[in-house]
């Protein structure tokens, strides 16, 4: 596997692991904490290590977000639409996607500002120019819905 690819599903594979808490994801999936520190260290020692499919399932049942299932179809050009609150409603309609849209957009555009002031984008400030970036697909994603229901 790429090194890059490899990098980047370890990182995923620790925001799931962090997103359902170490103790929890060590419990649920009945992995040692440090095992399950090595399918996400980028030591090389564990460059070849990575999360079973089981323990992704696992944990990607109690996460809030599917996040390696996330980065296996960005990484093969895929695009999900995942909302775990979603109850197939289709309230508000067009005008009030367009507003959402926009005022995530705004909120987007804060977040670079005050995340490239010092002329680099760390860590911390990419995961939350990522968390913007995927609310404003789920406000598109919903503005489509409410186009198609309206086209029919």
């Amino acid at each position: 596997m790429a090194k890059p690819v490899g990098n980047y599903l370890k990182k995923h594979s620790e925001a799931l692991v962090k997103d359902v808490g170490i103790e929890a994801s060590a419990q649920l999936c009945g992995k040692s904490k440090a095992t399950l520190g090595r399918y996400y260290s980028d030591d090389p020692e564990h460059a070849d290590r990575f999360m079973p499919i089981d323990v992704v399932a696992a944990l990607e049942g109690a996460a809030r977000f599917p996040h390696v299932t996330a980065a296996l179809a960005d990484l093969r050009g895929i695009t999900l639409s995942y909302d775990h609150d979603r109850k197939n409603s289709t309230e508000g309609g067009v005008n009030s996607s367009v507003v959402a849209l926009s005022q995530r957009f705004a909120q987007l555009m804060a977040e670079y500002n005050i995340s490239i002031e010092d002329g680099t984008i760390s860590i911390n400030e990419a995961k939350r120019l990522l968390t913007e970036t995927l609310a404003i697909q789920k406000v598109l994603i919903d503005m489509k819905l409410h186009l198609e229901e309206e086209a029919n």
